[in-house]
């Protein structure tokens, strides 16, 4: 029964990640005006279960994007200078959009395989009760 559950844990698993994925686009595109807000970027990485590969991923350690801050020219802000400039965004909404896209494409995708492994499993179970 361990592998009929198997790619149901996968592609929940995959789910999950990707859900977390989305969470993080929405709060770079939310916090797209924020001045000297860092791009959060989410990375991927293979679940282990005692040193094995689950096949399964996880979400592995958020990081900011180090990428250098646009600086601003608006002396009329509270956080520009002497000089007039303030540190801006470093957010594209361009990328954030094109990468929310392909999080809600992947999620669709492990959703399918998530629901062919449930309806396999069904049947098979319906073919055994026979």
């Amino acid at each position: 029964m361990d592998r009929i559950a198997s790619p149901v844990a996968i592609s929940a698993s995959g789910l999950r990640a990707q859900a977390e994925r989305l969470r993080h686009i929405s709060e770079n595109i939310a916090n797209a005006d924020t001045p000297g807000y860092r791009r959060k970027l989410v990375t991927f990485q293979p679940d282990q279960d005692y040193g094995r590969d689950t096949g399964a991923v996880r979400v592995g350690r958020v990081q900011l994007d180090q990428s250098s801050l646009p600086q601003i020219f608006d002396p009329s802000n509270p956080l520009a200078g002497e000089d007039g400039y303030y540190a801006g965004s470093n957010v594209d909404l361009i990328i954030e959009v094109a990468d929310a896209r392909e999080a809600q494409r992947s999620y669709e995708a492990n959703l399918k395989v998530f629901d062919q492994s449930r309806q396999m499993s069904a049947a098979l179970l319906d073919l055994l009760r026979r």
